[in-house]
């Protein structure tokens, strides 16, 4: 059974808000580091990652989780640049882009993941 048109768009904008915050807390929190250890970033994309799969399994529609997404790399594109006051949330060390490009790969490989939840066809 399909959803009607505005609740599936009602639930592409409550999934576009949470990928902001998801996405805001791994931006603020990516540059991070226990010792040696990145512990901010390994957060920041275990979190993402987790949330975009749990939206796609959970909805059964890649839009959503594409909503998702967007939320995120919006979150980290408005965050990435110089600030008013000249503050950067990113710079432009290794963690910074590893985080940048980490966000846009995860997405893509979740929405493009085939479905495999509708009934099989046998031969």
């Amino acid at each position: 059974m399909r959803s009607s048109v505005p609740a599936r768009v009602g639930t592409w904008f409550v999934a576009f808000v949470v990928g902001a915050v998801y996405g805001l807390a791994g931006t603020i929190a990516h540059a991070y580091e226990l010792g040696w250890f990145p512990l901010g970033l390994v957060l920041g994309i275990v979190g993402c990652a987790a949330l975009l799969v749990a939206v796609r399994m959970l909805t059964l529609d890649r839009w959503a989780a594409l909503a998702t997404g967007l939320g995120m790399m919006t979150t980290t594109l408005v965050f990435s640049g110089r600030g008013p006051g000249g503050s950067v949330v990113v710079p432009e060390t290794g963690l910074g882009s590893v985080w940048t490009l980490a966000l846009p790969i995860i997405v893509a490989i979740v929405v493009g993941w085939p479905d495999r939840f509708g009934p099989r066809e046998e031969n």
